[in-house]
């Protein structure tokens, strides 16, 4: 597993799929609140005027010399649930965000939320 400690390291590195082709820049973190490990990734992705954050899952990702590969597919990431590049996920989107990617999404008893930004 990557330590979230290790992943914050490897901000503006490349994110790659699995079969190499590169998704975009590892822009920042979202760590799972119970146990404040890494849970999912935003990747700066689109034109220089026009880049967007989009999420994906860190489980099964893998740090290489330059890189972090991730477990999905570049399409599917780029085409997944998405914020600006000032935003910050909102809480009410979270069930959508774990639904796009067939994740269990199980959320907190006493409200507070799943994810937060590392």
């Amino acid at each position: 597993m990557i330590e979230s400690a290790d992943i914050r390291e490897w901000r503006t590195r490349d994110v790659v799929d699995p079969d190499g082709r590169r998704i975009g820049s590892l822009e920042s973190v979202y760590v799972d609140t119970a146990t404040d490990q890494p849970a999912f990734a935003t990747v700066t992705v689109g034109l220089p005027t026009r880049h967007r954050l989009v999420f994906v899952p860190l489980a099964e990702a893998v740090v290489g010399p330059d890189y972090v590969k991730v477990a999905h597919d570049r399409a599917k990431v780029k085409d997944g649930p998405s914020i600006g590049t000032d935003d910050v996920l909102p809480a009410e989107d979270e069930p959508a965000l774990f639904a796009y990617f067939g994740l269990p999404y199980l959320p907190p008893a006493d409200g507070v939320r799943v994810l937060a930004r590392r």
